[in-house]
């Protein structure tokens, strides 16, 4: 232990090994998905902060941290943003400054154990005020918040349904600090154990008092994915791929037939004949077909990226306009400024424009479906609000081929389960390239997952459930109690400053006057 302590008394050192430490949660991310690690990965980072010889060193500990963390869950970024994505990693990390700040606060020293019973709410308080700036669209949105890693764990699911995602990322956080009091506190493991039982016990309520989704009926969705199209005319390429994977669901009793994201790259008031051969598809297959038009529009100025409903007739007029554009890679913030990006990475040559409002649409059969697009699924409350206006399904169209050979699409795939967890209802989520996969409204995994390297249509028999979980009913309630927490927290420390500013000894009397001061008046 002397020998790592004296090997960090370099600053240069220590920020490495800051950002080392803070990389370590995307093990439990798929690719990897090492789901179990993600209650111990925050454990060094936590015990590096703790050890900060002053205040400042701890807030570089946890800007450092955040620095390996952003740059560990967005590293298949890469080839896309190059350098920028140093600069935007930078950025972000500094809200995890105060974050270390607050760890040396309550677990530095020898802290008592009223200080970590504190620190057991107060850390996952602040991780998840992290987690809430961060998720601004503007900002990159949600990716890799630590809740998300428990997408495929059964009662964690169940605790999403009750707090979303947030709830979970408030106990993997609360574990970690238990796991290092423990290591690190001898004096004050009975707070950490009574952390980790508590725990163990609201996992288990709320495995036994939420409530549980009933499925009331069935429907049968088919999920087209073309796989990699490439070269001259791509467009029409996929189009015509497409086409002959539709045209295999004839006669599988499909009820709707989703393609992925960008899957048709040219408006359908400009190509007619591509919206009638859509139309002779949901002749063919007796289901409307879902596409994604990414394309100039006909009928105002700019480029969209559109959900699109087509029947038997046509185009049924129901679109969707997504809301929530990917920074940089479908926009440039302050383009004026940073316009020089698409000079070193793959970002947006022309901005596309926003939708304004969300949209659930009838898709015959009685249902009623909500599309999300791209990482808007990543944003809870997007899909939260689709089931509260009704929509018996969640769909997410997207495509990750830029990042085909990362760990990116499997990612991106195991968010549909946290949404279908939170709201109770199913959620599809096709892609182009994959990996595409569907999850019923428990967010329990159905079928086959469609991977990177297939081009296939499946046809999912998706179980329907209603009824509102609390998660839809009551919101983000875990991040409304965490800055409370941390409200509560900023008003006692100032009280405690006040008050030893008024407690601290006033001086004996007039301070002896040195030799260099002036006298009152010239010696006589």
């Amino acid at each position: 232990m002397r020998t790592i302590n004296r090997w960090l008394t370099s600053p240069w050192r220590r920020s490495a090994a800051a950002a080392l430490t803070g990389a370590l949660p995307v093990l439990s991310f798929p690719a990897p998905s090492l789901w179990w690690f993600a209650y111990i990965a925050l454990v060094p980072w936590i015990l590096l902060a703790r050890s900060a010889p002053t205040g400042r060193r701890a807030a570089y500990d946890g800007w450092w941290g955040g620095i390996g963390f952003l740059v560990a869950v967005h590293h298949w970024l890469l080839p896309s943003l190059h350098v920028f994505i140093f600069l935007i990693a930078a950025l972000l990390g500094l809200l995890w400054a105060p974050w270390g700040l607050l760890v040396r606060r309550f677990l530095g020293g020898a802290p008592s154990a009223g200080r970590c019973a504190v620190a057991l709410v107060v850390l996952p308080s602040a991780w998840l005020a992290v987690e809430l700036v961060r998720s601004w669209q503007g900002l990159g949105g949600p990716w890799g918040m630590l809740g998300a890693s428990q997408w495929q764990v059964g009662p964690a699911l169940r605790l999403a349904s009750v707090g979303g995602v947030w709830l979970l990322s408030f106990l993997v956080v609360a574990v970690n600090v238990a796991v290092a009091v423990l290591l690190a506190v001898r004096e004050s493991r009975m707070p950490a154990v009574a952390s980790l039982v508590a725990t163990a016990a609201a996992t288990s309520a709320a495995w036994a008092w939420a409530p549980r989704p009933d499925v009331d009926g069935r429907v049968r969705i088919a999920v087209v994915q073309p796989g990699i199209v490439a070269g001259q005319d791509s467009g029409d390429k996929r189009f015509d791929q497409e086409e002959r994977l539709t045209r295999r669901l004839a006669g599988q009793g499909a009820d709707l037939v989703v393609w992925g994201e960008s899957s048709v790259g040219f408006d359908l008031d400009d190509r007619p004949d591509l919206a009638r051969r859509l139309a002779a598809l949901s002749r063919e297959t007796g289901a409307d077909v879902l596409v994604n038009v990414d394309a100039r529009r006909a009928d105002r100025p700019g480029i969209y990226k559109s959900s699109v409903l087509v029947g038997p007739d046509g185009p049924t007029g129901d679109r969707y306009d997504k809301m929530r554009l990917v920074p940089f890679g479908e926009y440039i913030p302050a383009r004026s400024l940073l316009g020089w990006a698409t000079s070193v990475g793959r970002a947006a040559g022309e901005d596309r424009h926003r939708g304004t409002e969300q949209t659930v649409m009838n898709v015959g059969h009685g249902l009623r479906i909500g599309p999300l697009i791209c990482f808007e699924t990543a944003f809870p409350d997007m899909s939260r609000h689709l089931a509260d206006d009704g929509a018996d399904v969640l769909l997410g169209q997207s495509s990750t081929s830029s990042f085909q050979h990362s760990w990116a699409p499997r990612q991106h795939a195991s968010l549909a389960a946290l949404r279908a967890a939170e709201t109770g209802r199913p959620m599809v989520h096709a892609t182009l390239t994959g990996v595409s996969a569907v999850y019923g409204p428990t967010g329990q995994r159905l079928g086959p997952w469609l991977g990177t390297d297939a081009s296939a249509a499946h046809v999912y028999d998706v179980p329907l459930a209603h009824g509102v979980t609390p998660y839809v009913r009551y919101g983000d309630w875990p991040v409304h109690a965490a800055l409370l927490v941390l409200a509560a927290l900023g008003v006692t420390e100032g009280a405690r400053a006040l008050r030893l500013r008024r407690s601290a000894p006033e001086p004996l009397g007039r301070p002896a006057r040195t030799v260099h001061e002036s006298p009152a008046r010239p010696w006589r």
